[in-house]
């Protein structure tokens, strides 16, 4: 089971680790395109939107289907809720670290000012 989301999530994060890649999912989230529409919108050319949208659907975030000489891209049925679950349980991971030096930060700062009034006297 690790395995598998290892691997689906390298997927995942890899198709958006490029910025056109997530431009695609940008513009595929207001309509469906065609790939010659989606490489005039990118200024690319047919073969490097077809290399993107390939990246795109094996991490199951696009489908293509054609209809005679046309392929139209769409958001996959598939969405990052499971993606997003791991970030959310990272920052929050990262957030009380932070949260916790602040209190330490906080603590020495009341010291410091303590033990400064303290010499003046």
């Amino acid at each position: 089971m690790v395995q598998y989301f290892q691997s689906h999530f390298d997927a995942s994060f890899g198709a958006l680790s490029d910025p056109t890649r997530r431009g695609v999912l940008e513009q595929l989230g207001r309509a469906d395109a065609s790939i010659s529409a989606l490489a005039e919108r990118f200024q690319m050319t047919l073969t490097g939107m077809k290399k993107h949208v390939g990246v795109l659907e094996q991490a199951g975030l696009v489908t293509t289907e054609k209809v005679g000489r046309v392929r139209t891209c769409r958001l996959g049925a598939r969405g990052l809720e499971e993606e997003a679950e791991w970030i959310e349980k990272y920052r929050q991971l990262w957030s009380e670290r932070f949260d916790e030096l602040d209190n330490v930060v906080a603590e020495l700062a009341r010291k410091e000012r303590a033990h400064g009034r303290k010499k003046r006297k």
